[in-house]
């Protein structure tokens, strides 16, 4: 964390601490110089339920200035966006400190230590209240009549329960109350007050009934239930923290360039952050390789399961690249650097981690709302109950209206969406799946059809020259030689397969490329086109003499003397492509292959996977219309592509394909990641996350409906019941906490692997 970061948390703890406006000026101007660009995350302590999430954004939405401001209850992050000229983030902090809310600049691990903290005293005050309630119950059960003594030593015994266990409870409801908007803790508060009350009245004036064994355990299961939910958001930081604790904070850099020699003995130990590109660093066995870069020297094989994932390694050799954070499962290797520490894959991820978190999809937007009008609903429905009993028996309109506060559970309302959510997260992303939008799994779990790209998707990205057919008057060696120079400096993997079959390739000059369907440029004062036959034939005329064998891709190159030579390559299938797809096919999914390569090639893939429907020899606008007719049929539609799918191999020609479908997926390390076009990330080297990923939506889905649905009809039943005087103060509290830990407990089970 920077020097600006950590006084800028400072600044946040002084708020925290009461300190005059005047004195944190200073301190906030460092938050103000560091958030320059009008955009940043804050963790926001003291939020408990959706009353909170629509009481801040809706005061921060009426600060000059402030674009948008997004809360996510589960993760306490806010996401704030603004104008830099009308609007500082320390006005925003004084505002969320004007409405009881402390609030500073996001870290992972900071906020993961301050849950720590949460859970340690909410364990304090856990074991405190189970004390109180196990005494209190303890006396309560003693047989026959209880003298008045017993009364007044329940009393004391349940003293520590409220004044120390129910604090947070009176707290939150104070806050609340000050704020105008009752929340969670509201209800709980008046329940345990009113109880305690009335039990004080009773034992004062020798009537009516006890109801301190009621109040010790309603504050014991509270405690209970919001220390499980505790538990489950601590679960869900920790993901982020496993992220960004995958980097090592040291390297082993080689001095000079000892290759040749001993170069195990030649390092010296730096610091990550300090690397450059094109530092050579030795990368030994079980330690995680510090930056993205090249093996220069060595072979072994590389885990790149994600943090917390499954164990999923590959091998690499010389040449190949390697991300950062992955672990060296085999022999020490020399690794070049191509990009530092802060610019790695992983960094990358951590970002779009962090920006994930900002949204929430509609289901929890509704559950929201919902549950910010419950409780004032409860309170009104509690005294209309608590003046009906007077008239009908006043001695038991307390212990009724008791009851109603302590049945009710609007938190399994405000929980039931963030609980799933988090849950399912943490889930997807120890197996390498990284949703960017919030709508993800709702949209997928809703698509119709799945259409795949074929390069660098279905197939691994990673073709290799199978042969060279000369059609015209020049050598095929020296077709290969002007093709590898054409190419040079292009990433697309058909560009790379060229260039590896040619050991000093030619110079071309005034090259420029078409996407998805070429280059062009000049050799030797001759043009040349490499590419697609429709783009070649621009030049050469006429049609391609010769047709390219089943299965392979074919690149064509002329002059304007002419057609030339034909390169056929081969990508091989990913393994798991055949089961991914008929996987998605026993969903329910229809599954498309849409191309930029040749139709046979398509077709030759699409036949290999059991795909009904290939389409290639597709351009990326015309990619897209066929998207919107889809769309325009009725269908939802999921698009799966690759960052190396295009010509250009920057995924920059299938930016508008991947904005254009209902919900799409990139697939892949390095430029998928960093231009994050796509709702979600794939970011490993296979395509089993995706079906998993299509599981994953509908179990949490189902969870998320369940949950809703149980809460909804537990306090459809259990109000009434309470209502009526059909159930205890004790009894409702039973009720209450176990429907708030049950709906918890149902969305932990999202993060089972199945």
């Amino acid at each position: 964390m920077s020097a600006v970061l950590k006084e800028a948390v400072l600044d946040a703890a002084r708020l925290r601490h009461g300190a005059a406006s005047a004195a944190n000026a200073p301190e906030l101007g460092l938050a103000d110089t560091m958030f320059a660009n009008g955009e940043a995350s804050f963790t926001v302590e003291g939020i408990r339920c959706a009353a909170c999430t629509w009481l801040i954004e809706r005061c921060l939405r009426a600060i000059a200035g402030v674009r948008d401001v997004r809360l996510n209850l589960g993760a306490e992050r806010l996401y704030a966006h603004w104008d830099p000229t009308e609007c500082r983030p320390s006005t925003i902090l004084r505002a969320l400190r004007a409405i009881g809310y402390t609030a500073y600049p996001y870290d992972a691990r900071r906020h993961g230590q301050g849950l720590d903290r949460a859970r340690e005293a909410l364990q304090r005050r856990l074991l405190v209240a189970g004390v109180s309630m196990t005494q209190v119950a303890l006396h309560a059960l003693l047989p026959g009549p209880a003298p008045a003594s017993m009364g007044w030593l329940a009393l004391v015994m349940t003293l520590p329960a409220l004044l120390y266990s129910a604090q947070p409870f009176f707290m939150g409801a104070w806050h609340d109350l000050k704020r105008g908007v009752p929340g969670m803790d509201v209800p709980a508060a008046l329940a345990l007050g009113v109880a305690f009350a009335d039990s004080c009245a009773a034992l004062l004036w020798s009537g009516g009934a006890l109801h301190f064994d009621a109040v010790a355990l309603f504050a014991f299961l509270l405690l209970g239930s919001r220390y499980v939910d505790l538990k489950a958001r601590i679960q869900a930081a920790a993901a982020l923290d496993r992220l960004q604790q995958a980097m090592p904070a040291a390297a082993l850099r080689l001095r000079g360039h000892p290759l040749g020699r001993n170069w195990g003995q030649d390092v010296e130990l730096v610091a990550s952050s300090s690397l450059l590109v094109n530092d050579l660093v030795q990368v030994r066995t079980g330690q995680s390789v510090p930056a993205d870069g090249v093996i220069h020297d060595g072979a072994t094989e590389i885990d790149l399961a994600m943090p917390g994932g499954r164990r999923h390694t590959r091998k690499r050799g010389v040449g190949d690249t390697v991300p950062g954070g992955a672990v060296n499962a085999a022999q020490a290797f020399v690794l070049r650097v191509t990009a530092r520490t802060a610019d790695s894959t992983l960094a990358m991820l951590v970002r779009l981690v962090e920006r994930a978190g900002h949204a929430r999809p509609a289901l929890a937007l509704w559950s929201d709302r919902i549950a910010a009008g419950f409780v004032v609903g409860l309170l009104s429905l509690t005294a209309l109950v608590w003046l009906v009993w007077l008239q009908v028996d006043p001695d038991r309109a307390w212990q009724v209206a008791i009851a109603v506060l302590m049945v009710s559970c609007p938190c399994a309302l405000s929980q039931a969406t963030p609980a799933a959510l988090a849950a399912a997260t943490d889930r997807l992303l120890r197996r390498g799946v990284l949703a960017l939008q919030p709508h993800t799994l709702e949209a997928f779990d809703r698509a119709t059809h799945v259409v795949f790209d074929k390069t660098g998707t279905l197939t691994l990205g990673r073709p290799v020259l199978r042969q060279s057919v000369a059609v015209g008057p020049v050598d095929s060696a020296v077709c290969l030689d002007i093709a590898a120079a054409l190419e040079a400096g292009n990433p697309h993997p058909l560009a790379r397969a060229l260039r590896r079959a040619v050991t000093v390739p030619a110079l071309a000059g005034r090259v420029h490329s078409a996407p998805g369907q070429g280059v062009e440029g000049w050799v030797d004062g001759v043009r040349y086109r490499l590419g697609s036959a429709a783009w070649v034939a621009g030049i050469a005329g006429g049609l391609a003499q010769a047709a390219a064998p089943p299965g392979t891709t074919s690149v064509w190159l002329g002059s304007d003397a002419g057609w030339l030579a034909r390169f056929d390559l081969v990508d091989p299938l990913r393994p798991d492509a055949l089961d991914v797809v008929r996987r998605l096919r026993a969903a329910g999914k229809t599954v498309i292959l849409l191309s930029g390569d040749a139709q046979h090639a398509a077709q030759s893939v699409a036949a290999q996977l059991g795909i009904a429907t290939a389409i290639g020899d597709q351009h990326p606008h015309e990619k897209l219309a066929c998207i919107r007719r889809l769309q325009a049929a009725g269908a939802t539609v999921a698009v799966i592509g690759s960052s190396n799918g295009d010509r250009d191999g920057d995924g920059a020609g299938d930016v508008a394909l991947l904005r254009g479908a209902d919900v799409s997926f990139a697939v892949g390390r390095g430029a998928a990641l960093g231009q994050a076009h796509a709702d979600c990330v794939l970011t490993g080297d296979d395509l089993t996350p995706l079906a998993d990923t299509l599981d994953c939506a509908r179990r949490t889905l189902a969870v998320i409906r369940q949950n809703l649905i149980w809460a909804a009809v537990y306090n459809a039943m259990a109000i009434p019941a309470a209502a009526t005087g059909l159930l205890d103060p004790w009894l409702a509290g039973i009720g209450m906490a176990g429907s708030s830990a049950l709906v918890v407990l149902n969305a932990l089970r999202l993060r089972e692997d199945r």
